[in-house]
């Protein structure tokens, strides 16, 4: 961080930040990998069309007035069904009846014929099942027969990853602010390449729903943690592109997780090729300089003042003095004791009741966005035609989201891009609703554009909340966000079950919300162009400062705010 205003000499006017370029990349390409693993139990979970294994060795299979000698070959044709049955003629003569879930023996062994009026013996599936391997060799469904009456073992690995998700924004999003974002950040990287391979090795499915689990706090805490890490070290004018596009990095990891799906149909090889994505951040994540705002904000001066002198050196620039722009003395108590700093709790997001006003109205965003973007995402592969194309869209049209939300976000503000992203993704929820079942393509189309709007709302709330809460809290308001949208994203595997139930009814209940959400939107402050609050009297001035120029009102407090401000935005990194 340095204090470009001051500096008289051409040669160190440069435009080009090398530390905070090569810090950026590094942390973007880790979202890739909580792309991949969030999403990757759409393909990894795929149930196959099934039916009982038959207790000896088949000799003739009989589907409808289909004659087969081999089971495999009648999968082509077999759709699962309380009337769709397979008959089987063992060697020793024995014809059986073959469901999903059940087999009949039939006591007659007269011929092998489809239909059947004698006596038959029902019993249990105890030889297995027998799986269509047309297009996944295994599953973890395959694997442990995930099936029939332990049906909800499948249907719950999702949900339980998302909870899994929502301790681990709760948990580290606190940590981050105790202990820092550093340690924080180099933790749950080395936790997602440990865990991610521990599931691909497990042996069971309880040490599975383990790995998964704590996979799923590693990547949490690691998403939540890296975008208040790097809005602490990027400047206002680069805050919103920098912040945002981090989003396309785990929209890679969306389109990753279609194309290793399609290449990749095993579940196991499938689950090791996607965490080796992450080696290449664990092998640099350790060179990664803790946020001058944290140690400041400690008052660890002297650590924060070598960040500094270390990004000067990277940048070929001249360094300067925290002492001199904060008022500090660095050699004095302040400089060699850390100040006494007050802890705070969820409690302070309530601070008073315009406050927590805001967090409700947030945490309301924060919910609606992350339903909606796994629920779009997660029915991709029930939309019809091609699943895997189907999902690489979805990932996809995350990317002109973003790029659409900075430039509307650096122009016309954030509070009315939310509004128009909550208001549209309503609106083309209904539109979904009305379209003709056969017409697929068109509704792969319209879901895109559902996705582009909520991907656009979602990714906007993170640095929007970034934005409303002053330093102390930011990382727990963050993080308490994202804790309740994994509440959305709990509940977003269910959503899609709803499809049973009426199969509009998912749209149904995200258009609402989105729209509730929208108007909401409304009641929040501006924060375009506005420097980063430190104290909550500045935090709360946001919300009567709506038509100002985005400059705080000078008080005693917002001093040392306006000069740190004016290193970060000025030096911080991608800034202008």
């Amino acid at each position: 961080m340095i204090l470009w205003s001051t500096m008289k000499t051409p040669t160190l006017y440069t435009n080009v930040y090398v530390f905070q370029i090569f810090l950026y990349f590094i942390c973007a390409f880790q979202n890739i990998s909580c792309g991949i693993h969030y999403l990757a139990s759409v393909f990894m979970t795929v149930s196959p069309y099934h039916t009982c294994r038959p207790p000896g060795n088949v000799s003739r299979v009989l589907f409808h007035n289909i004659s087969s000698w081999r089971l495999e070959d009648i999968w082509i044709l077999f759709f699962t069904g309380h009337e769709d049955h397979i008959i089987v003629q063992l060697q020793n003569g024995e014809v059986w009846e073959l469901t999903s879930c059940h087999r009949f023996r039939r006591d007659d062994k007269s011929g092998l014929n489809y239909d059947y009026s004698g006596r038959k013996s029902s019993f249990p599936c105890m030889d297995g099942y027998v799986y269509d391997k047309s297009k996944w060799d295994s599953t973890v469904v395959t694997q442990w027969d995930l099936v029939c009456n332990r049906e909800w073992f499948a249907k719950v690995i999702q949900p339980v990853f998302m909870v899994g998700v929502l301790l681990g924004a709760m948990i580290f999003g606190y940590l981050s602010d105790r202990i820092g974002r550093r340690f924080v950040l180099w933790a749950t990287s080395t936790g997602i390449f440990l865990f991610g391979l521990a599931a691909a090795f497990s042996f069971d499915y309880y040490s599975f729903m383990i790995a998964r689990f704590l996979l799923a706090m590693s990547g949490s805490g690691y998403l939540v943690v890296v975008f208040v890490y790097v809005t602490e070290f990027i400047g206002m004018k680069s805050r919103t592109w920098a912040c945002i596009q981090m989003h396309s990095f785990f929209a890679v990891g969306t389109m990753v997780v279609a194309l290793t799906g399609y290449f990749v149909r095993t579940w196991w090889i499938y689950q090791m090729v996607l965490s080796t994505v992450t080696i290449p951040f664990v092998l640099c994540c350790w060179i990664l300089p803790e946020t001058p705002f944290w140690l400041l904000s400690e008052g660890r001066c002297e650590e924060a003042q070598k960040v500094v002198d270390t990004i000067a050196k990277w940048n070929r620039a001249r360094s300067c003095k925290l002492s001199e722009l904060l008022s500090l003395d660095l050699n004095g108590p302040v400089g060699n004791e850390p100040l006494e700093v007050k802890k705070h709790n969820l409690l302070d997001l309530f601070y008073d009741w315009n406050v927590g006003t805001r967090t409700l109205t947030v945490w309301l965003i924060w919910f609606t966005g992350c339903l909606g973007f796994y629920f779009f995402s997660l029915n991709s592969v029930n939309l019809g035609g091609n699943e895997y194309l189907n999902l690489f869209l979805m990932g996809a049209v995350e990317i002109p989201a973003y790029i659409f939300m900075c430039l509307g976000m650096d122009s016309i503000g954030r509070r009315k891009v939310l509004v128009f992203s909550l208001i549209s993704g309503a609106l083309l929820c209904g539109v979904i609703m009305v379209i003709p079942k056969n017409y697929f393509i068109w509704t792969v189309v319209v879901t895109m554009a559902g996705k582009f709007a909520i991907g656009a709302a979602f990714g906007l709330i993170y640095l929007y909340t970034a934005e409303l809460y002053p330093t102390m809290v930011r990382s727990l308001a963050v993080g308490s966000g994202s804790m309740v949208s994994r509440v959305g994203s709990i509940m977003a595997p269910f959503c899609v079950y709803l499809s049973s139930i009426w199969n509009f009814l998912p749209q149904l209940l995200v258009g609402i919300l989105a729209f509730i959400s929208g108007v909401l939107s409304l009641m929040l402050p501006e924060t375009m162009g506005r420097p980063l609050a430190t104290t909550w009297e500045e935090a709360a001035k946001q919300d009567t400062e709506k038509d100002s120029s985005g400059k705080l009102f000078p008080t005693t407090n917002n001093t040392a705010l306006e000069k740190i401000e004016v290193i970060d935005s000025g030096v911080s990194g991608l800034s202008e």
